[in-house]
């Protein structure tokens, strides 16, 4: 039994060493490649975790194969897109100026209830008001509108926006985040200040988010909400 719990915690962190490996991807936006690669590995992890009689590395010996194939094979397509497009395909044009591509809606084997599912979520409700419709290589579709249509951008009524900057949780429930503050520009004593001037100490932070412009929204535990701003 002991056994057994020690080589799935074994295999447990290899196969998130490997999913590290292959890069930071949501299941549905996953290449051709890398989706067999996932799958496999999860097959072969099932083996030595089940059976204790199985040497353990005939389980971490395949999946470091697999890794190893998939970083190669990555490598290759950034180097060749005539081999990246062999892998992974291209992209294709399935709706243009509002008329629906037939022959490449049979070349995908996609469905008109599946195309206009996924048109929906996109919040087109009008086949004509779509100007291209594209499926991506990992099977996403990308939408673009007729500017009629489309919402409407500052850019568009030549107003120039204010930018804000990047806006990340700098403290979580009491504690600080290096990276997070790193990520806005900012240092541990530039939130301390913050949090002197509100005279909330760091212990009764819930969440304090602040911007690169200097913009800051403070929740403490009791729920109350502060926002202000410190150059």
């Amino acid at each position: 039994m002991f056994i057994s719990f020690v080589r799935t915690i074994i295999l447990y962190f290899a196969i998130i060493l490997a999913v590290r490996v292959m890069g930071k991807r949501q299941i549905n936006q996953l290449q051709t490649s890398e989706l067999v690669v996932t799958l496999l590995i999860s097959d072969l992890a099932v083996i030595p975790m089940q059976d204790s009689g199985q040497p353990l590395f005939s389980g971490l010996i395949p999946i470091l194969v697999l890794i190893a194939l998939e970083v190669l094979v990555s490598v290759f397509m950034l180097k060749s897109s005539r081999f990246h497009r062999l892998v992974c395909g291209k992209p294709v044009v399935i709706i243009k100026d509002g008329r629906i591509i037939q022959e490449n809606m049979q070349e995908l084997r996609m469905s008109v209830e599946d195309l206009f599912e996924q048109l929906r979520q996109k919040d087109v409700f009008v086949l004509s008001d779509v100007t291209y419709a594209i499926v991506e290589t990992n099977g996403t579709l990308s939408v673009v509108k007729k500017a009629a249509v489309d919402y409407l951008r500052p850019s568009d009524m030549g107003v120039k926006a204010k930018d804000e900057g990047l806006e990340v949780v700098v403290v979580s429930d009491g504690d600080l985040s290096v990276g997070s503050m790193h990520l806005c520009g900012k240092n541990e004593e530039w939130i301390h200040s913050i949090l002197k001037s509100e005279a909330v100490p760091l212990s009764e932070v819930f969440i304090l988010t602040v911007n690169t412009a200097g913009h800051y929204t403070l929740i403490r535990r009791d729920g109350s909400l502060k926002k202000g701003v410190k150059k």
